[in-house]
């Protein structure tokens, strides 16, 4: 998927008002995103996305693997993307589905493995695995 393919379907799930906020949304969810992966799977998951929006991913490596839940999650995009937690959730939900769709499905699967129930069923693979418990 292109940048701004995915960019465009971002702001079309969060109606936010405009390419800019969906850019800030998407990189802040982004890079949030990796600092909760373990480094392996975030390299796997930024070399499936556009260079510009697989940077992100690139430059939260290093403090990849921390362990939070969707709480912290939230606060963490909140603060990168200026909204409150409840927009954070929202533009993170929009984003992961964006992502699903990017990724491979076997890449997706291991995606919702590596994170908390919480944080993984924002992603449609994931609400469909919480779905069958």
């Amino acid at each position: 998927m292109h940048h701004d393919e995915f960019i465009g379907k971002v702001q079309a799930l969060t109606r936010l008002p405009d390419r800019g906020s969906s850019e800030q949304a998407t990189r802040a969810v982004l890079s949030t995103l990796a600092e909760r992966l373990p480094p392996g799977l975030t390299d796997h998951v930024a070399a499936q996305l556009p260079p510009t929006l697989a940077a992100p991913m690139r430059q939260a490596k290093d403090s990849s693997g921390e362990r939070f839940d969707l709480t912290t999650f939230a606060g963490r995009i909140a603060g990168r993307a200026h909204t409150d937690e409840d927009g954070a959730v929202r533009e993170a939900a929009a984003v992961l589905e964006v992502l699903d769709a990017a990724l491979a499905p076997e890449l997706t699967e291991k995606l919702v493995a590596a994170l908390p129930r919480d944080i993984g069923g924002l992603l449609p693979a994931g609400r469909a695995t919480d779905d069958t418990d």
